[in-house]
């Protein structure tokens, strides 16, 4: 893995139950993972008309190193925060099972 490509910082999110002071259960979005990623596969002004609405289709995919935290994320209950935009994983490529990088395929999520 070329180590001057990882130039971009990403934040990997997950989604956890927290209790708050007086002892509600609530679904929040917590800081899980902040790595250094190599973009790919960016289509921008990916936009499609939906329910007569004009809707952003971004998708994006990054590369990081392999660690293991980043072994434990999966498409659900984790997301990307990547330039103050939020981004879903669509799916999580292990590379080849070497143990040396990890692929996540995003999607711009909608707001």
């Amino acid at each position: 893995m070329n180590i001057s490509g990882l130039n971009e910082l990403i934040l990997i999110q997950k989604n956890e139950v927290v209790v708050d002071d007086i002892g509600n259960h609530t679904n929040a979005w917590t800081d899980y993972y902040l790595c250094h990623v190599t973009v790919s596969g960016i289509s921008e002004n990916a936009q499609k008309e939906a329910a007569g609405q004009t809707v952003d289709d971004s998708y994006i995919s990054f590369t990081l190193r392999f660690c293991l935290k980043a072994a434990c994320i999966s498409n659900t209950g984790f997301r990307v925060i990547f330039n103050d935009e939020i981004y879903d994983i669509l799916a999580v490529d292990p590379m080849g099972y070497r143990k040396r990088s990890l692929k996540l395929r995003c999607k711009k999520a909608r707001r």
